[in-house]
């Protein structure tokens, strides 16, 4: 493994984020303390990696270089002015009994010079070490393995989906996968204990500082894999019915501004995949920025009216009809009785669209928000037919209509252009690896999703990465990661808290919502753009956010 970011050093990770090198992950929680207790105004989230702490700005308005100057004037403190964590009652012994019978097994064997028994041997021989908790909810890093196990990389490709419970090894760490998630670590064994539950704090079964015992299971000890967990709910004394989903189409589903506070333990922010046409449908429909609504994916979507209600679709030019008449084009209030259809069809200029009502989708909330997130599964799901939506009280006044332009849509022929911000790890490439990036063709491939669009590029291109591994890191929406088979993957809010792929650029904020807009199939191109300009678009945005709905819908008196 090779560090990604000397200690000390500050970079930025997009326009929205910095990463800050540090000695370990014990030095990194210690200043993580320093941060929470500096910055408190600032509106960030922060995670610790083995190496780095990141600091991610969940506060639109927070800009880039004044949060720098603070981070860097705590650092610039005494050292003093940081003491140590408490670790106090950390230090726990958790067994966990594996069925060493994975897919890479024999791969790991060939790496190290070792036999499978061998490799079986060494990982049962003494307790490994929590290092970090990340990547998805409870994985946990394990350290202390034998330096036989220091050759074993992550894969080339990353597997789209990797079984929960499977344990596996990269880069001198072992860990297990706690749910069905994406992943490039080697496989090497499975387990049935649940290492991630709902139940209660700190719903992560290992924390830093824990010892983890692998054995051999005996009989009946790994038959299943743990599950995704589903909860039962009950809508609140006041919510309203408005909605029963009749044909869901290919994917629909509730998406609030996602999740906050949590990326620490390995939960993905999940949320709008465009941010910008959610801010518009709430702001139409008269609800806050952040309030739920319905993400559509590929479109097919009919909801039959329980009652009286007003609706805003945004994003992706869709066809929207009422009882078959159609209403189109989006952007405009929809003010529907009980008993009408409400139908979003084909969508035109992007891949999801989003359906608001007034007063707010409700709905079952975890860690503070309604929104399900393709990686671990967390969340209510895609929603099937006959299901029941609800929404929450509403009030005048609600808009009439959104501006010409407002709703993020893709381009009507040619690529999609995301302009992106170096990342921050210049050094593992050739120089003019972001320039020939930047003038390669890309086709989003089939296995892309709200986890990350993974580009194909139309020709071979050599991109200059360098060889090794950086140590896992935290990660942050629109990155670029470029694994070593040359395909990258652009990580959307579904993406992993930590990862080990360099990053070579980071998609601007203001483009978040394009991105969110492109799946399979579509052309896209990046073009590299400095810091001013993605501060200046940024702020262009958040203008036009707040002029995009003009008028007030005519409601009836009383």
């Amino acid at each position: 493994m090779t560090r990604s970011i000397p200690v000390g050093a500050v970079r930025p990770f997009g326009d929205r984020a910095l990463l800050i090198g540090v000695d370990d992950p014990a030095a990194g929680r210690t200043l993580v303390g320093a941060l929470e207790r500096a910055l408190d105004s600032f509106g960030i989230e922060l995670v610790c990696g083995l190496a780095t702490v990141g600091v991610l700005a969940r506060d639109p308005d927070t800009a880039l270089a004044p949060l720098e100057d603070a981070v860097r004037g705590v650092l610039d403190a005494a050292p003093a002015a940081f003491p140590p964590e408490d670790e106090a009652g950390r230090g726990r012994v958790v067994t966990v009994p594996c069925a060493f019978d994975g897919p890479d097994l024999d791969d790991v064997a060939r790496l190290t010079g070792l036999s499978t028994d061998e490799v079986v041997a060494r990982l049962t021989a003494a307790p490994l070490t929590v290092s970090v908790v990340g990547f998805s909810p409870g994985f946990a890093y394990l350290d202390g393995l034998p330096p036989a196990f220091a050759a074993v990389p992550r894969r080339d490709r990353p597997r789209p989906a990797v079984p929960a419970g499977s344990v596996a090894l990269a880069n001198g760490h072992a860990a297990v996968y706690p749910m069905n998630s994406p992943g490039g670590w080697q496989l090497v064994g499975r387990t049935a204990l649940p290492l991630f539950s709902l139940d209660e704090p700190a719903y992560a079964l290992l924390a830093p500082g824990d010892l983890v015992q692998f054995t051999v299971a005996g009989a009946g000890e790994t038959a299943e894999a743990p599950g995704a967990v589903r909860r039962p709910w009950a809508p609140p004394p006041r919510a309203r019915p408005v909605f029963e989903v009749l044909v869901p189409g290919l994917r629909a589903v509730v998406q609030d501004g996602g999740r906050r506070g949590v990326a620490a333990s390995g939960v993905p922010a999940a949320g709008a995949a465009d941010p910008v046409s959610h801010a518009l449908a709430n702001g139409l429909a008269g609800n806050a920025p952040g309030v739920a609504v319905l993400e559509v994916t590929g479109g097919g979507t009919q909801l039959r009216a329980l009652g009286t209600c007003h609706v805003a679709v945004a994003g992706a030019a869709p066809t929207v009809c009422v009882d078959g008449t159609d209403v189109s084009p989006a952007g405009r209030l929809l003010p529907l009785e009980a008993g009408q259809v409400l139908e979003i069809g084909p969508l035109a200029r992007g891949c999801r669209t989003y359906l608001a009502v007034a007063g707010g989708f409700l709905g079952p909330e975890l860690f503070g928000s309604q929104s399900s997130d393709e990686l671990s599964g967390l969340g209510p799901g895609p929603l099937g037919s006959g299901a029941i939506l609800y929404a929450g009280e509403w009030a005048p006044p609600l808009g009439d209509h959104l501006v010409d332009g407002a709703a993020t849509e893709l381009p009507a022929a040619g690529p999609v252009e995301l302009r992106v911000v170096p990342g921050p790890h210049a050094e593992r490439f050739d120089t003019g690896a972001l320039e020939r990036v930047a003038a390669t063709s890309f086709r989003a491939g089939n296995d892309s999703n709200r986890v990350g669009l993974r580009l194909r590029a139309e020709q071979v291109v050599e991109w200059g990465t360098a060889s090794g591994e950086l140590d896992s890191q935290p990660m942050a929406t629109g990155a670029v990661q470029m694994p070593p088979g040359g395909e990258p993957i652009v990580l959307g809010p579904d993406h992993a808290t930590l990862g080990g792929y360099p990053v070579l650029a980071v998609v601007i904020a203001a483009d978040q919502g394009l991105l969110g807009q492109c799946g399979p199939g579509t052309e896209v191109r990046l073009v590299s753009v400095g810091f001013e300009e993605a501060e200046a678009a940024f702020g262009a945005q958040r203008r036009m956010l707040a002029g995009a709905v003009e008028g007030h819908y005519p409601l009836a008196a009383g």
